[in-house]
Formats: structure tokens, C-alpha cells, sequence
């Protein structure tokens, strides 16, 4: 167990501790009877800051709530259309993935879960949160609402498992704002964390990927593991590659990037014979088919970039500066990822979400009342049908 699993255990059980001891200040919150719930804790922290940022941009955060509710829908008919397609592909394609997973900072090896590393995790957990809630909160400033409380939520399935964070708007008196003020304040949260998604994936590309490419090399491609299918075999798997090796050359040609193997195939066809040349050994290899398309080659490999340090960061002050750097920009990728995924996770039109109450309103807009509640049932139903075969998707693949 490496020291990123170990923290994470230990965090868990501080946590435990901690609520226990506070237990009479807590406010439960039941989502799946006693299984899966919410556990809250009231403050009054960052009200003021709240209050203050409603009232000195009030004509920002007007254009911003119209812009939300229109990337909130975007997001909702994108985020859809792929657990659609998703749920499709994993009975159609063989090395499809879910698109549903239980994040988790343990082990690459839990089945069914996505591994994000414990300290990228609670960092990005708690910056997309905040940003979330409290943007939640401004918006219901905006348009006038109270917020009640604000404080910390702590996720639980039977035990709290992720920290995050809440505000609690007057929800009887949001009820009787227009729908188009109801929409913009549900939007802010999932809006404000896909614009910080975009801001941090500009820093990287901007700031980051160039400081990185002054100091690394790129040495070879790595297979990071073999596809693997019942019943069939493919070819890195026949001609006997490994999990682990770094592939160097293909056919003669030499292999420093992902890109570099992307061109050596684009003329190939699937039956082609070639030769693969690794950091281990040299293999002799049959294309095969493409699953998503079989006039296209297909190595059955999964594959990501090998790199090494640059000669002069590979010692002292320097390496350790580089590994800084490094760290820090892998905090910003998953800074990214997790902001845009579970910002658009939370456009989904389920109950638990803002998209499920944002498209509720929605419907209302052209049906009456009890037909729109009708009509987003079944929306509902589905989705959380197509995230539960996902989610056992996960488990059995």
C-alpha cells in the first residue's frame, strides 16, 4: 500500500472520529434510507462574502446566470448523448469503458472505480466545491434570496466517505421566484465549475505544457496494459507484449511520442505484418481490426506517452525543482478533469442533481404540471437505470 492510500485511510478515520465526537451538531441528511446519506454541518461561513459579491455585480452576474441556464442545458443534452452512447458502446465495442465510475484514492486495481490520487483528490474536492456552492450562493444573492446557512457535507455510503461542501438557500421562497431566477441559480454551480475546468486547462496549455516540454524527453510510447476480452484474443496480447514495456520503434521508424505511433499506422490496414521494437524485446505483430472500425489497424494496447527528465534536472535542487513542478501540474490536470466531469455529472437529469431539478422547470415551461413531473420520471428513471448498468458494468469488465 503506497503513501497516498495509507493518508487516505487515515483521513477516513480522523474524519470518522471527528464527526463522532460532533455528532450533535449534525444534520442527516437521508438520500437511499440509512445507506447512502448526507451529513451537514451549519455555519454561517462566507455569507458576508456572498452578499458583498451579489451587490457590487449585479449586471455580471445577469449576463452570467443567462449564459449558465444556456450552457446548463448545453451540458445536459451533451452529458446525456454520451452516457447514452456509452451505455451503447459497452455492449458493442469490446474495450469500451463505462461511463460511470465511483471515484476513489485506494487503488488502480478496485473494479468498477476511477483512481484519482488521495492528495490531487481532496485538494480538487475542495476547490470545486467551494467554487460551486458559493457560486450557487451568489446567484440566490442576486436575485434577492436569503441564505440560511453554509457550511461543511460530508458524503457517506453506511460510513462519510468525501467532504464537501454546501449552501442552503430560503428554498420556500426560491420556489416563488420566476422560473427563469429559479434556473440561473441552479445553473451557477455546474457553470462555475465548467468555467474554472476551462480556465485551468488554458493555464495548462498556455503556462504549463511549455515549461514541461523545456524539461522532460519524450523516450517511447508505454504500454500501460493489454485489451483483453473474453473468448478473444488481439494481437499485442498474441504476440506476447507485456504490461510495462515502452515501445521505441515500429517497423524500422522510431518512436518517441503517442503521435509518432498515430502516423506510422495511418497507412497500414488491419492483416498488415509489422515489427515492434520495445525497451525489452522485439516483437513480430499482426494488425488487427479496428472494433469501432475494421478498415482501420488495430494493436490491442493500451497506450499513454513514456518521458524522462532533460540531462541537468536529473540531480539535487534541480530534480527535486522539476518533480515541484511536475506535481503541481498534475494537481492542475485533475483540477480540470474533475471540475469539468462532475460539473457536467450534476447537469444529468436525476433527482440529486441541479440538471434533474433545472430540466423539471424546464418541462414546466411547455407542459402543464403534472404531465412535465410525469414526463421528467421517466427521464429520471432512465438515467439512473443507464448509471446503474454502468456502475456494474465497472465491476464485471
Amino acid at each position: 500500500m503506497d503513501l497516498q492510500a495509507k493518508a487516505a485511510i487515515v483521513f477516513l478515520v480522523l474524519l470518522a472520529i471527528i464527526l463522532y465526537a460532533k455528532r450533535d451538531k449534525l444534520f442527516k441528511q437521508n438520500i437511499l434510507s440509512s445507506v447512502i446519506y448526507i451529513l451537514m454541518y451549519r455555519t454561517k461561513i462566507g455569507l458576508k462574502f456572498m452578499d458583498n459579491t451579489a451587490k457590487k455585480h449585479p449586471k455580471f452576474l445577469k449576463y452570467a446566470g443567462n449564459a449558465g441556464i444556456f450552457i446548463g442545458f448545453l451540458g445536459m443534452i451533451f452529458i446525456g448523448g454520451l452516457m447514452i452512447k456509452g451505455t451503447y458502446d459497452l455492449f458493442s465495442v469490446p474495450e469500451a469503458k463505462p461511463s460511470v465510475a465511483i471515484v476513489q484514492p485506494f487503488s488502480q486495481n478496485i473494479p468498477g472505480t476511477f483512481f484519482v490520487p488521495f492528495f490531487y483528490l481532496i485538494i480538487s474536492i475542495f476547490v470545486l466545491v467551494i467554487v460551486h456552492e458559493f457560486s450557487h450562493g451568489i446567484m440566490a444573492r442576486r436575485h434577492g434570496l436569503k441564505i440560511k446557512s453554509s457550511g461543511l457535507a460530508f458524503f457517506a455510503i453506511l460510513i462519510p466517505l468525501i467532504p464537501a461542501a454546501f449552501v442552503e438557500p430560503d428554498e420556500k421562497k426560491m420556489l416563488k421566484k420566476g422560473r427563469k431566477e429559479q434556473l440561473s441559480i441552479l445553473a451557477a454551480g455546474p457553470f462555475a465549475n465548467i468555467i474554472v475546468a476551462f480556465l485551468v486547462f488554458a493555464l495548462v496549455a498556455l503556462i504549463a505544457s511549455p515549461v514541461v516540454d523545456a524539461v522532460l524527453d519524450y523516450n517511447g510510447v508505454l504500454v500501460t496494459d493489454l485489451v483483453k476480452e473474453k473468448d478473444k484474443v488481439f494481437p499485442g496480447e498474441t504476440a506476447g507484449m507485456n504490461k510495462g514495456e515502452i515501445i521505441t520503434y515500429m517497423g524500422g521508424v522510431q518512436i518517441a511520442t503517442v503521435e509518432n505511433i498515430t502516423g506510422y499506422l495511418k497507412d497500414k490496414v488491419p492483416g498488415e505484418n509489422i515489427n515492434i521494437r520495445t525497451n525489452v524485446s522485439s516483437y513480430n505483430l499482426t494488425l488487427g481490426e479496428n472494433p469501432q472500425n475494421k478498415s482501420m489497424p488495430y494493436l490491442g494496447l493500451y497506450l499513454r506517452q513514456s518521458t524522462k527528465l532533460k540531462p541537468g534536472f536529473e540531480g539535487g535542487y534541480a530534480k527535486f525543482a522539476a518533480s515541484a513542478m511536475f506535481w503541481v501540474v498534475g494537481l492542475m490536470i485533475w483540477l480540470y478533469a474533475l471540475n469539468l466531469g462532475i460539473g457536467l455529472f450534476n447537469l444529468l437529469p436525476i433527482p440529486i442533481t441541479d440538471g434533474g431539478r433545472m430540466l423539471q422547470l424546464g418541462l414546466e415551461r411547455f407542459f402543464e404540471k403534472e404531465k412535465a413531473f410525469r414526463i421528467w420520471k421517466v427521464v429520471a428513471m432512465v438515467f439512473i437505470a443507464l448509471i446503474l448498468v454502468n456502475l456494474g458494468a465497472g465491476f464485471i469488465k
